[in-house]
Order: C-alpha cells, then sequence, then structure tokens
C-alpha cells in the first residue's frame, strides 16, 4: 500500500553544542528534527520524511502528500511588522533558540507553496505563527502573565494542566476532531494577533489567546499546543496523514 509522504520541518545547529560531539567537526552543522513528529505520524500510517533548508519549497512539493511546520524559537519580527530591537546579534546556529532568518525564510515559502498546491498542512506552535505570517497576518510578540499558563514548566510530554482548556468553534475541523473543547500542553511567549488572509480562529482559550486556526475548505490546520508531545494520541497527527493519504 502506498503511504501519504510527510515533510516536516527542523532546525540547524552547530555539532559545538551536542554533548560528547568530536572538537574536530565542531563549526560542522547538522540538521536536527524532533522524533516525535515523525514516530507519530507513522504510527498513523504516514511516511515521515525531514526537509532540509535545502529541499527548495515549490520543488519538493511536487512530491509531498502532506507538510507539518514544526514548533522552535520566535519568528524574526522583520517578517510580520514587530519589534527589531528583540534581535540578539547571535548566530542561530550556536544558539537554537536565537532567530534564524534561513528557517524563517524557508517555511514561510513552505507553507506558501502548499497552500497553493492544495497540499495538507499542520502548522505546530512556531508554524502556526508561521501559517499566520505566511498569510499576511502578525503575531503578539509577548503574551502577559495572567490566569491561563502559555509558557509552561511541564516537561514533555504532557497533557497539560485544566487551566489550559481551549474551546473550539461549531462545524470546525478541531471540533470535530476533539468535541466542543480540549484540555491541551503549552509551550508559548507568543501568538497570533491579526489572521492573514483567509484564516479562521476556531479556537481560544478562555483569556482569549487564538489556540486554533484553519483555512476553510481547505486542509490548512494550526494549533498553538504540541500535540506530538501530548501524552495521549493527539487526533491532528491522524488528521494530517488522513487528510495526506487523500492526495494519492
Amino acid at each position: 500500500m502506498v503511504r501519504p509522504l510527510i515533510g516536516i520541518t527542523g532546525r540547524r545547529i552547530r555539532l559545538e553544542l551536542i554533548a560528547g560531539a568530536d572538537r574536530r567537526y565542531g563549526d560542522r552543522c547538522t540538521d536536527t528534527y524532533m522524533s516525535d513528529y515523525a514516530i507519530r505520524i507513522a504510527r498513523a500510517g504516514g511516511l515521515p520524511v525531514n526537509l532540509s533548508y535545502e529541499t527548495e519549497a515549490e520543488a519538493v512539493c511536487h512530491w509531498l502528500s502532506g507538510v507539518v511546520v514544526t514548533g522552535g524559537q520566535d519568528l524574526h519580527p522583520a517578517c510580520w511588522g514587530g519589534d527589531p530591537s528583540v534581535v540578539r546579534d547571535v548566530d542561530p546556529r550556536a544558539d537554537p533558540m536565537a532567530h534564524d532568518a534561513e528557517r524563517d525564510a524557508y517555511e514561510l515559502a513552505l507553507v506558501r507553496a502548499a497552500v497553493d498546491r492544495g497540499i495538507p498542512v499542520l502548522a505546530v506552535c512556531r508554524g502556526m505563527q508561521v501559517l499566520n505570517v505566511a498569510l499576511g497576518g502578525t503575531l503578539v510578540a509577548d503574551l502577559p502573565p495572567g490566569e491561563v499558563r502559555h509558557l509552561s514548566q511541564e516537561a514533555a510530554p504532557t497533557d497539560g494542566t485544566a487551566d489550559h482548556l481551549v474551546t473550539f468553534e461549531p462545524g470546525s475541523t478541531v471540533a470535530g476532531l476533539f468535541g466542543a473543547r480540549a484540555v491541551t500542553n503549552s509551550w508559548h511567549h507568543q501568538a497570533v494577533d491579526r489572521c492573514g488572509t483567509g484564516l479562521l480562529v476556531t479556537g481560544r482559550t478562555a483569556d482569549g489567546v487564538i489556540e486554533a486556526v484553519e483555512l476553510p475548505d481547505a486542509p490548512v490546520l494550526g494549533v498553538q499546543w504540541h500535540p506530538e508531545w501530548m501524552e495521549s494520541d493527539d487526533p491532528t497527527m491522524t488528521w494530517i496523514v488522513e487528510e495526506s493519504a487523500k492526495r494519492l
């Protein structure tokens, strides 16, 4: 049986950051990917493939049946009209949480190419913010502390805490997957502000923070939590495989 090929994005760091790496190769780079995405996609019947920045967006979309845009560092504020003073003069290859213009450019191009070709997209945490910015939206630069803890101190995997309850819009894709509401994990300090062209908000926490977005009549879903790090199975991982399989 042919399985849908689903591309997964990652980040690039220097080998010197890895404990035990040979110092002779310390200034060389390695591409890193959270294996939980691949494990859960494979478990759901997909064929996961990790995408380097060199897998040119338009070209690779001729081969892919689906795309997962993963979590990570903040998008550079220049991408969405934010305050550039927060950007540190740090090499992103030496600090995986520093702004990475190369990653930003690749993922923005990948999202646009996938949406243009009708390829299913699951955008996770940072990925949801990439999706929004790719379609012309803006971000909340730093969420203030409040009744809902968005930047959790819990270790992964976890199903989250009771305060992080996401309520879904009736008739939405996420409501079809979860029902009216779900408790999720949460590790973010930024969020979607103004939605990009065509995106609809389909999930929020009690404080109004946007936790899910969708493109109507298209297989495009963004979630602000981490389905790959939910302790229980998260139906969005099955959703991306099933939607991708429709393209075979």
